[in-house]
């Protein structure tokens, strides 16, 4: 990590971004033999570092901060990877050609560079009622975030969480952990609507309800009420108000695109790329978690996807294109989330499935939904069941399927009922 010093300064390669993405990104491009300068920018004051346990392990308490760093510095220094932490991007001027310009930052410093990549990432959906500023109403993204929260844990009895997705109730597991009486709002009928069938919500429902989590669905929030100037409540749509002294709130995230909008690049609900990462301007790439790419089975379809895995797959892409090389075998999209002592692990994208299977015995919390397409396995649920994940994960990435008919039978390892390829493999 480098802070900085007076003047300009050359970055062959500026990576704008300092996330899972943006470090991916330049260290794919030293790992193809680019010798040029690298300078990656972030606007936190860390060193990249892991995201997905801030609402598991550093929350609960199991992980440290030192532990959440991606690489060491001695790793940036023998890598020759500049890392400007604390600063934002204010202005980038291209040279005419396309290729290259100046960028100009918060500290009124000036980056030159002949390739840009954005990695951006995305912030926390905010709230927009009467009481959003009370204090101990609190968001979770970055490290200072999760220190925040974490400590306010540690005082706190009644806890709301607003949002019923995979944050929001990967929190409230923590905090029930702790013994805090928590009550998860949703405003849709089920939990993880956008992303599950109703079996995978109906089992956290009923898996956190067991657990002492009071599930409230179908009903917003329309205010938050405080005693000097402290939360004390969340009013419900339906004129009801749960007592809270911490009200955790997760209902999305929007991608970061405003200097991409700045740069003239097509944006629609993110930086809109092509299978090679490239913007509407082919010397621009983006990765991660700001970007809307084409679906990878349905290139028709644009889709964002909030994901390590994205992130890191996208940006090996990305950095493929920067050097005009073919772009690395497309990746099958996988997803996990921890909630207390339930593992869900997700391969594939459910999107658009006209047909499912469970697998297994929800009630044993060890099961599995499958999800089919025009009779095509495309995506897999695999709650506390890794061998499942894993094989629906190969399946899909040989392009084949698993035999529904049989599915169900758990005598059958599921890896056992892969078909031939129907579909050309991810890996031709």
């Amino acid at each position: 990590m480098t802070n900085y010093q007076p003047g300009t300064r050359t970055a062959g390669t500026l990576i704008v971004g300092a996330g899972e993405a943006g470090l991916q990104l330049a260290v794919s491009l030293r790992q193809k033999g680019y010798t040029d300068p690298v300078t990656i920018i972030g606007a936190e004051d860390q060193a990249p570092y892991q995201r997905p346990p801030l609402s598991k392990a550093f929350l609960s308490g199991d992980m440290d901060e030192v532990n959440l760093g991606l690489r060491t510095e001695e790793f940036y220094s023998e890598n020759e990877i500049e890392v400007l932490t604390g600063s934002r991007i204010t202005g980038i001027t291209l040279e005419e050609e396309g290729h290259g310009g100046v960028a100009t930052t918060s500290r009124d410093h000036a980056i030159s560079f002949t390739k840009l990549a954005l990695t951006t990432g995305s912030r926390p959906r905010k709230l927009n009622l009467p009481g959003q500023d009370l204090d101990g109403i609190c968001y979770l993204r970055g490290i200072p975030d999760a220190r925040n929260l974490r400590t306010r844990l540690a005082k706190a009895s009644r806890v709301v969480v607003i949002g019923g997705g995979f944050i929001g109730l990967e929190a409230a597991a923590v905090a029930r952990q702790r013994g805090l009486a928590v009550t998860v709002v949703e405003t849709f009928d089920r939990l993880l609507q956008r992303v599950a069938a109703p079996p995978i919500s109906d089992f956290y429902k009923n898996a956190h309800g067991k657990r002492g989590i009071q599930i409230i669905l179908g009903s917003g929030v329309t205010a938050l009420h405080g005693t000097d100037k402290k939360v004390s409540g969340v009013e419900l749509s339906n004129g009801i108000i749960i007592p809270a002294d911490l009200v955790i709130v997760g209902v999305g995230v929007e991608p970061r695109t405003e200097l991409a909008e700045k740069l003239g690049l097509d944006c629609d609900r993110g930086i809109i790329v092509d299978n090679g990462a490239r913007t509407s301007n082919p010397a621009i790439v983006a990765a991660g978690d700001c970007t809307i790419q084409p679906h990878p089975l349905y290139p028709a379809e644009k889709i964002r996807l909030e994901s390590v895995q994205n992130a890191v797959d996208q940006a090996k892409v990305a950095a493929s294109s920067l050097l005009g090389e073919p772009r690395p075998t497309p990746a099958v999209p996988w997803f996990w989330s921890d909630q207390g002592d339930l593992k869900l692990q997700i391969a594939g994208l459910s999107n658009g499935y006209d047909d499912f299977l469970v697998r297994g015995e929800p009630d044993t919390e060890h099961f599995t939904v499958l999800y089919y397409r025009d009779g095509r396995l495309i995506a897999a649920d695999a709650v506390n069941s890794p061998h499942d994940f894993m094989a629906a994960k190969r399946a899909l990435t040989a392009g084949s399927t698993i035999d529904r008919s049989r599915a169900t039978n758990m005598d059958l390892p599921l890896k056992t009922l892969i078909g031939e390829p129907t579909t050309e493999s991810l890996r031709n």
